[in-house]
């Protein structure tokens, strides 16, 4: 092995350590978020843990009373016996039925009512629990639909869908499951331990010492279980979000899988990450599964221990033991070691929801958006009215997506309000990065964009998007009634509005044709054709009347004859309005009152579509190719 090799594993190993020491923190920082998450329902775990502690204290409580009952039946049924004790140490003659009946209903109702009572309290720690995890589980839900809202685009792009969904909806489930099962549980089991401790040394020392030789090998497989299981877990929800945003693909590329005949090799790619999903949870529960059978193995070793010596003391005659203290001793047995296994598999709950609360909570630790609700408004005059002008600067804007590469090194460009500006360029020129950064989705690196001279960054990213109307190529449909769709966030429409938008939009024959016309309800969006979608999206930013406009390849989906009539539409729209229209088909956009031509991130033309054709260069190149193409 040379030098060269012996380094790379060397910084390999270090890699490693430092895996496991990112892993220990990530669970502190885990752990830390389900308790401040959960701090506000203390109260109510408080009260459910009382409830749990007087069923711990009634349920060990019985097996003394059921002692008591046992050495009665015994000594009453034994010959050599006159007289007998009963309830509370009063003494019976051993022929009197009556009185040994009296104290057998009175044992069997204190029995009764003892494991009764357990019964409701523990019903109601269950309850109360249930009910704190449930909202809790909300509660992680809603500061994920907030947090969603309070993330760049930019944690977006470089992150499955089907993996955020994941953790909004498997990892919550999963985090609140183990809340509600591990919490109880646990302490149930704590409570349950120490009392049973207790009252096996109360009841016979010997006993108890003989039951506690289990331990040390109880608590051993515990912990070998633990330490196997715990990595397992966390990768099984790794894996749970990877196949599920895989399906999220699968399902959203639908149309082109099947375009390319791409089935084979879908359903390939989809059985190894299957087959990576089944070893990994077939191991989560192999190891989280190996200490049930062994502590049933361990606790019958106990009983036959507990038998043994229990037989001994008797034929020893030892002040105090009876058959009731073996009886007794069963139960303890069981109230001993049962919390044990519980308590394994406690911990193994919580390894689940630690691994998924991991998830959870490293979403909701994400870097936001900066907040910017402090900024004062700055389009709204002493009225409260939004006054906007639509003046927009490019100053030497810089952006990138990420270190590897500059999408839009320097640019520059000015807009006087109501102008119709036009963007055009190859693919990857930067034009659909303009028109984000212009609303403010991604921040720019270096330079500055202005509206009416004020720059973006200094104005709220909901007023800078109040100002504009978009209209984009990717058209979103949400469910609801078409009303609903048309109307999106925009307050206090009128019927004539919507109705002048339709008309305007060209969608007054389809909604004719719909049941209920505009109340019709879109269950999905899939099932409106591309054509229509696109209609709803431009009919929806004409009832915002927006002050700028947007419009990247609005009527991408639309037939020539359709696009010529909203093409009309559109010319009274942007009229007095500053737009931005992105479009490939630069036919649509010769009476723009300023074309950019963007190259590389850089604007190597601008002017009139005369005056561009008459310099006879890149655009005019463009144009050209287009119509000889035609």
């Amino acid at each position: 092995m040379n030098r060269k090799e012996r380094k790379a594993i060397n910084n390999t190993r270090k890699q490693q350590k430092a895996d496991k020491k990112m892993t220990k923190e990530q669970m502190k920082s885990t752990i830390k978020g389900i308790m401040s998450s959960g701090s506000k329902y203390m109260p109510w775990i408080v009260v459910a843990l009382i409830c749990i502690i007087g069923m711990v204290v009634l349920s060990i409580f019985a097996p003394n009373i059921l002692s008591d009952f046992t050495n009665l039946i015994t000594n009453y049924s034994n010959p050599s016996k006159t007289t007998i004790e009963g309830f509370n140490g009063v003494i019976i003659n051993a022929g009197d039925s009556k009185a040994f009946m009296e104290n057998v209903g009175i044992y069997g109702g204190i029995l009764i009512g003892l494991y009764a009572g357990s019964a409701v309290l523990g019903y109601c720690a269950s309850f109360i629990m249930t009910s704190v995890s449930q909202y809790f589980a909300k509660d992680l839900r809603t500061a994920m639909s907030k947090k969603i809202n309070r993330l760049p685009l930019s944690y977006f792009d470089t992150r499955q869908y089907g993996d955020i969904l994941s953790v909004v909806t498997n990892d919550i489930d999963q985090l609140g499951q183990s809340m509600q099962q591990s919490i109880s549980m646990m302490f149930q089991s704590i409570f349950t331990l120490i009392g049973a401790l207790i009252a096996m040394f109360v009841t016979s020392w010997q006993m108890a010492i003989t039951v506690l030789c289990t331990l040390p090998l109880m608590i051993a497989f515990m912990a070998f279980a633990l330490i196997l299981a715990n990595p397992q877990f966390i990768r099984r929800q790794k894996k749970l979000g990877e196949i599920e945003g895989e399906v999220e693909e699968t399902y959203n590329g639908q149309l082109v899988i099947k375009a390319f005949n791409a089935q084979d090799k879908t359903n390939a790619a989809f059985e190894k990450s299957n087959h990576e999903l089944k070893r990994t949870m077939f191991l989560a529960e192999i190891c989280g599964g190996t200490m049930q059978p062994f502590m049933s193995l361990i606790s019958y070793v106990a009983y036959a221990a507990v038998f043994v010596t229990g037989g001994l003391l008797l034929n020893a005659q030892v002040a105090g033991f009876t058959y009731g203290t073996i009886t007794a001793f069963m139960i303890y047995i069981n109230l001993f070691q049962s919390p044990l296994s519980q308590i394994a598999q406690a911990l193994n709950q919580m390894q689940m929801g630690v691994a998924s609360g991991n998830r959870v909570f490293e979403f909701l630790g994400a870097k936001e958006q900066e907040n910017d609700s402090n900024l004062p408004s700055v389009f709204e005059d002493k009225n409260g009215k939004e006054v906007v002008k639509g003046a927009v600067e490019f100053n030497h804007v810089n952006f990138s997506y990420d270190d590897s590469r500059v999408i839009i090194p320097d640019f520059s460009a000015s807009i006087k309000p109501g102008m119709k500006v036009a963007i055009v360029g190859p693919t990857g020129a930067g034009k659909t990065t303009m028109v984000n950064l212009l609303m403010r989705f991604y921040e720019v690196n270096g330079g500055s964009i202005s509206i009416d001279g004020i720059p973006t960054k200094d104005m709220q990213r909901k007023e800078v998007r109040d100002v504009f109307g978009m209209v984009l190529q990717d058209t979103w449909v949400f469910a609801g009634t078409l009303r609903e769709n048309l109307v999106y966030n925009t307050p206090n429409v009128t019927d004539e509005q919507i109705q002048q938008a339709i008309h305007d939009a060209h969608l007054v024959h389809y909604v004719r044709t719909l049941p209920g016309g505009l109340d019709y309800y879109i269950e999905d969006g899939n099932t409106i054709s591309g054509g229509q979608r696109q209609l709803i999206t431009i009919a929806r930013a004409m009832i915002k009347n927006a002050p700028l406009l947007i419009l990247d390849e609005a009527t991408s989906n639309v037939d020539t004859r359709t696009e010529e009539k909203i093409e009309e539409s559109m010319d009274r729209l942007t009229k007095g309005r500053t737009s931005f229209v992105i479009a490939h088909r630069l036919s649509t956009i010769r009476n723009a009152d300023l074309i950019l031509v963007m190259k590389d991130g850089n604007i190597i033309e601008q002017g009139t579509h005369d005056s561009l054709m008459n310099q006879n260069g890149f655009y005019a190149s463009l144009y050209n190719s287009q119509f000889s193409m035609e």
